[in-house]
């Protein structure tokens, strides 16, 4: 018997969306090219892993390009399709709700709208929009509102400002993803927003970037008087709070930092689906499978409990528990095995 996966962390492409970008001339997605989509497409690669249902979310670069009615009328449009697809298919989907961020009224508005009346699962937020990030004050009317509903808010990261002036050849999602979460997750806990709205549960992408592995120094500003009053509890009571997903995370070495650090229940399985390919998704299954840094029982918990305890609400949706252990396909052991043998160099 195996549990059925729920991705936290699986994204979708919107029609409208991939219009827009292509209208605007934009080709990639943090230095990486604009994969295929479609719900089929998603369905295809969560039979092949076990993956019951998947959380919809929109990726970098968001839908902010500069002009506010574009802004709002795109994450209006992609809400809607979004849930257009969880209602053809109830058991495979659900969706975060993209916010017309950087304005804050209007993303106020859109949350109320994606959560109240749409029924999305929460929203999604990218740790900056054209250099503002989240923790800033000028989001806090947005922060209180998704406090008062205890929203679930999932935080995926986007190209931080500047990096184009690094001067350095690699693509944003190699390393400069990683420090975007990192910066957001630091920015909420030091500017308070963690400690003033506390119902708010935050679910950070690829295990919280550098988060796991900076926490003790982080830390550190519990002795800093600018600090200490937004920190009432200590920056570890603050970081311990967080979700992590394991999106490109399932090594020994990230799940050792989230072993040390957080409760097990705060560890959910995200695969970043289409962003990482069908292939890479079944070596990120594999290589969850047969982990030996948690016991089995704790890992087990990874596949859904953790998001069931978390989402309520699909309990109803699909059979989480029903026995799903089978051979994997041809196609999928071999080209798992091909790209297994590049990641491990």
């Amino acid at each position: 018997m195996s549990q059925k996966r729920i991705d936290v962390h699986h994204h979708l492409i919107p029609p409208a969306y991939l219009d827009e970008l292509d209208r605007l001339g934009i080709k990639d997605s943090g230095g990486k090219a604009l994969p295929k989509w479609s719900p089929q497409g998603s369905i295809d690669v969560m039979d092949a892993n076990d993956i019951q249902l998947a959380i919809l979310s929109l990726s970098t670069p968001g839908i902010y390009f500069g002009n506010r009615a574009d802004t709002e009328k795109l994450a209006r449009s992609c809400n809607e399709y979004a849930k257009e697809v969880c209602e053809k298919h109830p058991s495979r989907f659900g969706f975060f709700a993209v916010l017309p961020v950087p304005f804050t009224e209007a993303a106020t508005k859109e949350a109320i709208y994606a959560l109240d009346h749409l029924g999305a699962q929460g929203v999604i937020l990218l740790a900056n929009t054209d250099g503002k990030y989240l923790g800033q004050p000028e989001f806090e009317e947005l922060m209180t509102e998704l406090n008062k509903r205890s929203a679930v808010v999932f935080v995926h990261p986007n190209t931080p400002p500047n990096t184009d002036k690094l001067g350095l050849n690699e693509p944003a999602f190699l390393i400069e993803f990683l420090c975007d979460t990192t910066r957001a997750a630091v920015n909420l806990i030091l500017k308070g927003v963690m400690e003033r709205h506390s119902n708010i549960k935050w679910i950070l992408a690829h295990s919280g970037g550098f988060l796991p592995y900076a926490a003790w120094r982080i830390a550190l500003a519990n002795g800093m008087p600018e600090f200490i009053r937004h920190v009432p509890h200590g920056v570890m009571h603050y970081i311990k709070q967080f979700y992590f997903d394991t999106a490109l995370s399932p090594s020994p070495y990230s799940l050792a930092s989230l072993k040390e650090l957080v409760d097990p229940s705060h560890i959910l399985f995200g695969s970043d689906f289409p962003f990482a390919p069908a292939a890479l998704v079944n070596v990120e299954t594999q290589t969850l499978d047969q982990s030996t840094v948690f016991e089995k029982a704790t890992s087990d918990q990874f596949r859904n409990s953790n998001a069931l305890a978390l989402f309520p609400e699909l309990k109803d949706r699909a059979d989480f528990s029903a026995d799903v252990d089978k051979d994997k396909p041809i196609w999928q052991r071999t080209t798992g095995g091909f790209v297994q043998r590049i990641i491990s160099r």
